[in-house]
């Protein structure tokens, strides 16, 4: 979710469309030009625009507007996640890339900010956008003398003070979720913040989901369906990141002395054999001891059956190897096994020699232990 394709950068960070997008834009154009008499009589009350109601509904005009005003939205949405992007570079946060998808933008940072002032306007950012991108709207309007334009420039001022104000509702992961999180971390540890903003975004996405189904409205429903999966996220992340707190692949790793492995010319007849016999689907490739590649089950399957006494693994192996380094951290290991296709990350030391394997299955009874003994650690009474 939320992988997108990419259409180019801005100051070095990956620019992104979720497919989402574009079958959303027929749709909100539509929306618009539907709605362009009421919402151009809205803008002349509210902005004293101007607007003549007749010239904007001619022919294919309400169309054209209304894509123009579509487009610009995401344009907007996208200003917005640069506003969080620049405030996190400020304090020495990457970010990974910005994706525009079906409702609205998602920044997607490198790392989380660890001080709750960091978060707050990290948070903060997106919103303040939006607001000088609605006021300044206003202050253009008056310039523009074209009535489309005029109801684009309007639409869109109107549009990003209520995308600033609805992305303030306090229920994560909207930005004011993040601004409750980052107040409530003042006094609490991040996982007490975590929970109490994750509780407010889910009763949040249920009555939205309520009022959407009240009025028959599709997007409300979507809307509460991704708060409520994106809060409930959140929080088995920030939960997982403290069971892991201060453990790195090394300590779950299995060591490379009590590793299976094989040797380029060991044949794939034979590997299926030890599979058999040893409930293993992959094995490291060792080259007089040093790493070469890795075998899985997948890449026997792939040769033909009368082939495989002829085809070593040296021929099959894969040699584009998933890999960390003993000191990362585990909970970076579990995200990128659940990233990728993959069922095991080698570990690699600095000079590139193997020191073990971590699997799926690895960090699972090393989560398992970890919440066991910090629940016994609780639950003991002090001396």
């Amino acid at each position: 979710m939320f992988k997108g394709f990419r259409i180019g950068s801005i100051a070095g960070i990956p620019i992104k469309l979720d497919v989402t997008l574009l079958l959303i834009l027929p749709v909100m154009a539509y929306l618009i030009a539907s709605g362009m008499p009421e919402a151009a009589d809205a803008l002349n009350v509210t902005l004293d625009a101007g607007l003549d109601v007749d010239v904007l509904t001619e022919g294919m005009l309400p169309w054209i507007i209304g894509f123009a005003a579509a487009i610009g939205l995401f344009v907007c949405v996208l200003l917005h996640e640069l506003g969080h992007a620049a405030v996190a570079r400020r304090y020495g946060y990457g970010i990974e890339s910005i994706t525009l998808w079906l409702l609205g933008g998602i920044a997607r940072p490198e790392e989380q900010p660890d001080r709750w002032n960091h978060e707050l306007w990290i948070a903060l950012g997106g919103p303040v956008v939006s607001v000088a991108i609605g006021v300044g709207c206003v202050l253009f309007l008056d310039a523009i003398p074209s009535d489309p334009a005029r109801f684009v420039v309007g639409y869109l001022a109107v549009l990003n003070v209520v995308l600033a104000v609805f992305n303030m509702i306090p229920a994560f992961p909207l930005d004011g979720g993040r601004v409750l999180r980052a107040l409530l971390g003042r006094t609490r540890s991040r996982v007490a913040a975590t929970e109490i903003a994750v509780s407010v975004g889910k009763s949040f996405a249920v009555v939205l989901a309520f009022l959407g189904l009240l009025v028959f409205n599709p997007f409300l429903i979507a809307v509460a369906f991704f708060v409520y999966i994106a809060a409930a996220a959140e929080g088995r992340q920030t939960a997982l990141k403290a069971t892991f707190e201060g453990v790195r692949a090394g300590d779950v790793m299995t060591p490379v002395g009590e590793l299976r492995t094989v040797e380029p010319t060991e044949s794939l007849a034979e590997m299926l054999d030890r599979m058999f016999r040893e409930r293993h689907t992959g094995y490291p490739v060792l080259d007089s001891g040093r790493l070469v590649g890795i075998v899985t089950l997948e890449d026997v399957r792939d040769v033909d059956p009368e082939a495989r006494q002829a085809t070593t693994a040296g021929d099959v192996m894969s040699s584009d190897l998933e890999s960390v380094q003993p000191e990362t951290e585990a909970v970076e290991a579990m995200q990128r096994l659940g990233s990728g296709d993959i069922g095991r990350l080698l570990v690699v030391d600095e000079s590139g020699s193997l020191a073990g394997i971590v699997t799926r299955s690895d960090l699972v009874t090393a989560m398992n232990v970890m919440r066991e003994r910090r629940s016994v650690e609780a639950a003991s009474p002090l001396e």
